[in-house]
């Protein structure tokens, strides 16, 4: 059997104010492998099913991973840094690290640094698929901010679903999940993302969930990644951050 395309989606957000260091079976720290490990792992066993000609994709990120948008500038912003968590992990052999730049645990930190890693991720495969004159492509989106699902199921609750009414209610700067479902369906399917050269990421305005699916392709469109994850491109971190996950998932 052979995928037209694949879209990786799982996500895990700790509680904000977690300090405890959790792991995945392999010594990750949770966050970062369960959002990049584990979709690095299973696009490694993807890629030999999914179609040559016209095969697609999809990751999703999310607007935090800039320190320029709305969300990434709260608190502290993502940077994967020198990679030095990463690298450390590799040297040692125990593929235990806290944060990819091998800073202190900031659980907050920790998710808007794999989503980083997601951009990365889909810029570095995009270069690789083009370099092997591959026609499969690859992009990553921004669903916005949608607090009615079980992404933040270790928040607060009662928190939860307060912020969930005032930002998609009352504020109109959330998603619906309807809407975040439409916009992976769009970056799947539709024949403008198909019509790109890919490594591109899409997201859209807050609150673009109003209008909705004429929002596709209008709103929610290509648009400019981090500086960071640009810059990656040209100064080798994407390549090497690249080399180090093949390294700490073994393939």
């Amino acid at each position: 059997m052979m995928f037209d395309a694949v879209c990786y989606n799982a996500g895990l957000s700790r509680n904000t104010a977690a300090t405890d260091v959790l792991r995945t079976k392999q010594g990750f720290e949770l966050t970062v492998g369960t959002n990049h490990f584990g979709h690095f792992y299973l696009n490694h066993l993807m890629m030999p099913l999914i179609k040559k000609d016209g095969g697609r994709m999809v990751v999703t990120a999310s607007g935090v991973h800039d320190p320029d948008s709305p969300g990434g500038a709260q608190g502290i912003p993502a940077t994967l840094g020198d990679l030095a968590g990463l690298e450390q992990a590799v040297a040692r052999g125990d593929g235990k690290f806290d944060m990819v730049d091998g800073g202190e645990f900031n659980a907050d930190k920790a998710y808007k640094d794999s989503k980083l890693c997601n951009v990365l991720f889909t810029r570095e495969l995009q270069r690789r698929l083009k370099e092997s004159g591959s026609n499969v492509k690859v992009n990553c989106f921004n669903p916005g901010l949608i607090v009615g699902t079980g992404l933040f199921r270790d928040q607060n609750q009662v928190f939860t679903k307060v912020f969930d009414v005032a930002a998609t209610s009352l504020f109109k700067v959330g998603e619906t999940t309807h809407w975040g479902g439409g916009a992976l369906e769009y970056m799947a399917l539709s024949s403008e993302v198909a019509n790109e050269r890919g490594g591109l990421f899409y997201t859209a305005p807050p609150g673009s969930s109003k209008y909705g699916d004429d929002a596709f392709g209008r709103e929610f469109k290509a648009t400019q990644a981090s500086k960071e994850a640009r810059a990656s491109d040209v100064d080798g971190k994407a390549k090497r951050f690249w080399e180090l996950s093949e390294k700490l998932v073994g393939v």
